[in-house]
């Protein structure tokens, strides 16, 4: 009996992480070791909706101009796709909340992009970190870049570099916002979309690092890039 339960829970994430559909069966969430500062003590607006300051771009043949990729218009941060890479924060943050808000523009189509978490190492592309991911309709996917130290709550429904999410897409249609609710609380992350928790992992690596929105063929727009201090 418990054989063949094992048997389909494996079956029905093998057949989601191969439709990009969802994996239901959250467990329950560990506790792990916290270190370090770089935690906020208040609000602080990464983004502070009229220009780029406290961020850097980094692009396939290293640093570089930011308004190669990036802009504000009308208090929105908007991202042109092309070149390939991202924008970075100058400052280093290890545990937090983010709130992050965005959206696709309906002429021109669904899109790709992601927040790339505790970012170290060389500049490159892509560099070390937990991506939460913002590909249209795969909002909720942790995707590791870089082998970071981390363990999903699902094990089964991680596919190499992936952890696929736990529920159909919740996002809202194209040309609306949608929220991103991003908790980094030591070893342990939370993943809400619009809030929904669609992925979680413990025994992350602990350690201070950027956070960075990538630049990756698609046009998007930003609103909110929010750091939230945890209770």
């Amino acid at each position: 009996m418990l054989s063949s339960m094992r048997f389909t829970m494996l079956s029905l994430c093998t057949l989601a992480l191969a439709l990009s559909g969802c994996c239901n069966c959250f467990q329950s969430k560990t506790t792990a070791q916290t270190a370090g500062a770089s935690t906020p003590s208040q609000v602080v607006q990464l983004f502070n909706g009229k220009n780029l300051d406290g961020w850097r771009a980094v692009y396939t043949d290293g640093p570089g101009d930011m308004n190669t990729a990036w802009s504000v218009k009308n208090g929105v941060l908007r991202c042109e796709g092309q070149p390939t890479g991202y924008m970075q924060t100058t400052a280093n943050y290890e545990s937090y909340k983010l709130i992050v808000e965005w959206r696709f523009d309906p002429t021109k189509g669904a899109g790709n992009s992601g927040v790339l978490l505790r970012v170290t190492g060389p500049d490159k592309v892509w560099p070390r970190s937990l991506e939460a991911q913002l590909h249209s309709g795969s909002a909720g996917d942790i995707w590791n870049i870089g082998n970071v130290p981390m363990r999903s709550t699902r094990p089964e429904c991680t596919k190499g570099r992936r952890t696929i999410k736990a529920r159909l897409s919740n996002e809202r249609p194209l040309g609306e916002w949608n929220r991103y609710e991003i908790t980094l609380e030591g070893g342990n992350l939370s993943l809400v979309v619009n809030g929904v928790e669609q992925n979680a992992a413990v025994d992350c690596e602990v350690i201070s690092g950027g956070i960075a929105l990538q630049s990756e063929g698609s046009y998007i727009e930003f609103r909110t890039v929010e750091l939230r201090p945890l209770p």
